[in-house]
């Protein structure tokens, strides 16, 4: 009999209650890009909805640090698991659901919102990422006079 590392409810359990929400490895690169760039910030602000990772007041903007799995990116990372399909698919689709009200709501406010994928974000250097950043934000921070 073949067994899997994934074997009991209990080790599964222990897996996923390691995967973090917050100060993951691609925001932390972001809020350090925003910190280095001179843009000042609050994270996760629970006032807003969906508790947006990173706010920038000043400007009314919000940036949205997507992992690939968790939020149905199109690229690699972003795949479907093979396994418990029945369970993944419909808690899946509800987290993209999630973001679109979310996001919605957040506009609706006069908040402008920008995402960035951890695919995305996590194969840039520090001089790619400091463009992308000013490139997302440039326009908006023009308009309000930065």
């Amino acid at each position: 009999m073949k067994t899997s590392k994934y074997e009991t409810a209990a080790k599964r359990s222990e897996m996923m209650s390691r995967i973090r929400s917050k100060d993951t490895k691609p925001e932390m690169l972001i809020r350090k890009a925003l910190h280095r760039l001179g843009f000042r910030f609050r994270l996760h602000v629970r006032d807003l909805p969906g508790c947006p990772d990173i706010v920038l007041p000043k400007y009314r903007i919000i940036i949205q640090v997507k992992g690939c799995f968790w939020h149905g990116h199109t690229c690699r990372d972003g795949r479907l698991p093979k396994s418990n399909r029945e369970y993944w698919v419909p808690k899946l689709l509800r987290n993209k659901e999630r973001d679109i009200s979310n996001e919605r709501k957040l506009r609706r406010m006069g908040w402008s919102v920008r995402t960035l994928w951890e695919c995305r974000i996590c194969t840039l250097g520090q001089i790619s990422l400091d463009a992308v950043l000013t490139n997302l934000l440039h326009k908006k921070c023009l308009s309000l006079g930065k």
